[in-house]
């Protein structure tokens, strides 16, 4: 039970701190639009493989990459797997649930007390606020269509 009571921890702090109401919302107006998924997508992947990510060793280059080490990189994995299911006329619910399975199989499921759910948890958070922090800086700074 007080694995549990972690997890529930961790799950409000997640939601307080990316607002899901307001990006449900935005993103559903972005989902529908053919137009708006294919942009955001192209800038996406652009920012990625152009290496215009502001972080040490970029981060999404996995030629020289040690195959150890991109197990470790779960943030990566979880924006991989959301940029693969963004497709016009996604269902928001897809992308939470891709997220949710992803945070339950590489956060939740690992963590052996409670103390090591924190520490897990709080990396992973830290890393993906990062990580997104990047991703929208590269938008910013490229003059991405997509960003506004």
């Amino acid at each position: 039970s007080s694995s549990s009571t972690e997890v529930t921890v961790f799950i409000k702090r997640l939601r307080r701190k990316t607002d899901l109401s307001n990006m449900a919302k935005t993103m559903r107006t972005v989902l529908n639009s053919n137009s708006k998924v294919t942009v955001l997508r192209s800038d996406l992947h652009s920012v990625i493989n152009q290496g215009f990510l502001d972080v040490p060793g970029n981060l999404f280059q996995t030629k020289f990459r040690n195959p150890e080490e991109l197990q470790n990189d779960i943030e990566l994995k979880c924006l991989n797997d959301l940029m693969s299911l963004l497709t016009p006329s996604t269902d928001i619910r897809v992308l939470l649930d891709c997220m949710s399975s992803n945070l339950q199989a590489f956060v939740i499921q690992p963590s052996r007390n409670k103390e090591e759910l924190r520490k897990v948890a709080s990396d992973f958070q830290l890393r993906w606020n990062f990580l997104l922090t990047a991703v929208s800086k590269a938008l910013t700074l490229n003059y991405a269509d997509s960003f506004g």
